[in-house]
């Protein structure tokens, strides 16, 4: 039997996510392993209760949590943080797995890659969406030519409820916060770059978006290396529920990810009640099953068993579209996406 211990700092909504997911694969039964869970937030009193909850150790601080004995860690903090936490685990010679991105943008993201490869270290970015099961399905259709030679690709995330405006301050705006999932997925489904991107927003929501900066819904034309061309939409106020999908549409046939009953969708077609379930309300929700199957990835990172499944060059090669996506909305004007790297992974 093998131990593992994880440490996670931060213990936010997506902090508590992963801290259930990580005691969630400790009670899987069949497995020749035993996980312990370490976590600190600098919100302490809270971060002790989801400790008690979760039947884990509290640390009062990172110093105390790497100096512990942890052989990975999980960063779920602010973005703003990411880097500092990045940096102490590589430093600490441990696997580090952080949620996306590796920094606030590119030119912030860039001295991290520097530090992490001088040091030789093992950084998973959290992008969750390559291990849901209608992604990966899209991936294998794709690559084993099933689809033909694709004409078009339309990738949609729409949230049903806007996230706190205090939060979309500092989020870096709707295309680095929100899309930069499905600039990811994109270049992960097809292994093609995207070259260049144009953008338009609106604000017809709550006028405190605007007031930081920020659009509630957004699209993308974006265009690939090979001539290829798509759509990437967004949304912060989609009332009829959480809505991500990814339609491929090719010269042999359409495959379409996202479509099942619980899409938030109507077909106005007569006699159509399909779908007829009960919208998925969150990202938690339509990902539970991703989330816990990329958390078990970077266990198995961390035990040697597997490469890495989204390298930080990845999480900043999306970066850098979506930074490119952000600059064309605020100049109006297509933008040219600069730097991008061979994809990996």
């Amino acid at each position: 039997m093998k131990n593992v211990t994880l440490g996670l700092i931060g213990v936010g909504r997506i902090g508590v996510m992963h801290a259930r997911n990580i005691v969630r694969l400790s009670n899987t039964a069949g497995t020749d392993r035993t996980i312990t869970l370490k976590l600190t937030d600098v919100a302490a009193q809270h971060a002790q209760t989801v400790a008690a909850d979760l039947g884990a150790e509290y640390l009062p601080d990172l110093d105390a949590l790497i100096a512990s004995g942890i052989d990975g860690l999980v960063i779920a903090t602010g973005t703003a943080l990411h880097p500092e936490h990045i940096r102490a685990g590589v430093e600490a010679g441990i696997p580090v797995f952080c949620e996306k991105p590796v920094a606030v943008n590119v030119a912030e993201s860039l001295p991290v890659l520097d530090f992490i490869r001088e040091h030789g270290g093992v950084v998973q970015i959290g992008h969750q969406r390559r291990f849901d099961a209608g992604y990966l399905e899209a991936k294998r259709a794709f690559e084993a030519g099933e689809l033909g030679w694709i004409h078009s690709l339309r990738a949609v995330t729409c949230d049903m409820t806007p996230p706190p405006v205090e939060f979309l301050a500092n989020s870096g705006g709707l295309f680095r916060d929100c899309s930069v999932h499905d600039f990811d997925i994109l270049r992960w489904v097809t292994g093609r770059e995207i070259v260049e991107v144009y953008a338009r927003g609106s604000n017809n929501g709550d006028p405190a978006i605007g007031a930081v900066g920020d659009v509630d819904t957004a699209l993308a034309v974006v265009t690939f290396d090979n001539g290829m061309i798509g759509t990437v939409s967004a949304s912060r106020y989609n009332g009829a529920g959480h809505d991500v999908r990814l339609e491929l549409q090719g010269s042999a046939a359409t495959l379409l990810v996202g479509m099942d009953d619980k899409s938030a969708l109507l077909s106005a077609e007569p006699g159509v009640s399909f779908p007829d379930g009960m919208p998925h309300l969150t990202f938690a929700e339509r990902f539970d099953q991703a989330y816990l199957s990329e958390m078990a990835a970077f266990i198995e990172l961390v035990m040697g068993e597997r490469d890495n499944p989204c390298t930080p060059d990845d999480a900043v090669a999306a970066s850098r579209v979506a930074d490119a996506a952000q600059l064309s909305l605020e100049t109006g004007q297509p933008v040219r996406v600069t730097g991008a790297s061979a994809l990996v992974g």
